[in-house]
């Protein structure tokens, strides 16, 4: 099959399942072609079967913002019809599964049916989509979609609640690539990192207001008292400031590192003894995941999608969004024990394992397969 996947290019989860996606389609014989306005982050080397289209946003004085969706429309046709692509599947739904609409309704006025799917990832409807400002267009393009999934059977209640989707939305979870986090750790990169035989923790995302990255400063420094532990923040946004500065006020700032944004995590994590993840709302949680491959257990917040992976006592630990106290007992509790902490990494790795990318992969293929001849046959 010939595959357009549109998604934002940056670290987030969306960005990173969409172009891990894309890879394992194009090891598999598929023609995969991305369009965004920058080449993702992870999409690095060379592959012979992705192709990369960058959309283009023209900056004329008369725009006060710059018409990035009817560009990214305009983008779409021009990709389709040049390639001759067989479908569209877009991540995110703001602006990107309106514009796909948008590019649909063009293609067909030249001939051109074009399948499109809908993933929706989280904050796409859980937070920007119920603004009022995105509701109407969101609903009706999500509507609009050939087909829908989403990545959690949290966020597929969420969306159905919130909206008035009048299509079936089909669960297909997030994926983790097992062999790339299966690494050893670099013993003379944690004698670095802890040069005491002081435990790891490690955290990633983007440090946005729904990470609460303040709640895993504050809960490091209290397991750091009781089992003296390193602490890795990795990645980098609007919180990160606030967080180095409460490290400051707390007198730990010799005990974190912020090592901003990392694309090699599997290195990282090959070294952590924990994972920690105190988000507000996780539609999935695939950094918790990712941490799992690596047989690395999750001290969570309970928060959305986070249960479907994370199982308290077997993978990690969880507690009540903003439960500081009750995270820094459980964190403690594990930290403190190899018996238990060996454990929970044996089972994190064996939970990673049923969301492997060979399994969920075929999902989405058989998916495209059923859109796909319906539209040749039409």
């Amino acid at each position: 099959m010939k595959i357009g996947i549109v998604c934002y290019p940056t670290f987030g989860g969306s960005g990173v399942l969409a172009t891990e996606l894309g890879k394992a389609l194009a090891e598999k014989g598929h023609m995969v072609h991305f369009i965004t306005y920058q080449q993702p982050v992870r999409l690095s080397g060379f592959f012979t079967n992705i192709f990369y289209h960058e959309v283009r946003v023209p900056h004329y004085p008369l725009f006060d913002y710059p018409p990035y969706e009817t560009t990214l429309a305009s983008t779409m046709v021009d990709v389709v019809l040049n390639n001759d692509l067989d479908l569209l599947h877009v991540h995110y739904a703001i602006p990107h599964a309106s514009a796909a609409y948008m590019a649909k309704q063009i293609l067909k006025k030249k001939g051109k049916d074009i399948p499109v799917i809908t993933t929706l990832h989280g904050t796409d409807i859980t937070l920007v989509g119920k603004d009022k400002t995105f509701e109407p267009v969101v609903t009706f393009s999500i509507n609009e979609s050939d087909a829908i999934t989403a990545v959690s059977n949290n966020l597929r209640k969420e969306t159905y609640h919130s909206f008035h989707i009048e299509k079936e939305i089909e669960v297909i979870h997030n994926f983790v690539d097992v062999q790339r986090f299966d690494k050893k750790p670099l013993d003379a990169f944690r004698k670095v990192l802890a040069p005491n035989g002081e435990r790891i923790i490690a955290h990633a995302s983007n440090f946005r207001k729904v990470k609460r990255v303040n709640d895993i400063i504050r809960i490091f420094a209290n397991i750091t008292k009781a089992v003296p532990s390193k602490l890795l923040m990795v990645g980098d946004g609007p919180d990160r400031p606030g967080a180095e500065e409460l490290c400051r006020e707390l007198g730990i700032c010799d005990d974190v590192r912020f090592l901003g944004k990392q694309q090699e995590m599997e290195e990282i994590l090959a070294i952590s003894d924990l994972f920690m993840l105190t988000s507000e709302y996780e539609s999935f949680g695939l950094s918790a995941l990712e941490a799992m491959a690596a047989g690395v257990p999750v001290l969570s917040s309970n928060a959305g999608g986070i249960p479907e992976i994370n199982i308290h006592g077997e993978t990690g630990y969880m507690a009540n969004i903003g439960d500081i106290n009750e995270l820094s007992r459980l964190g403690i509790e594990l930290l403190k024990s190899d018996e238990q902490l060996n454990y929970c990494k044996q089972k994190a790795k064996e939970q990673a394992a049923k969301f492997d990318i060979h399994h969920i992969v075929p999902l989405y293929e058989e998916l495209y397969e059923r859109f796909v001849h319906v539209s040749a046959a039409s």
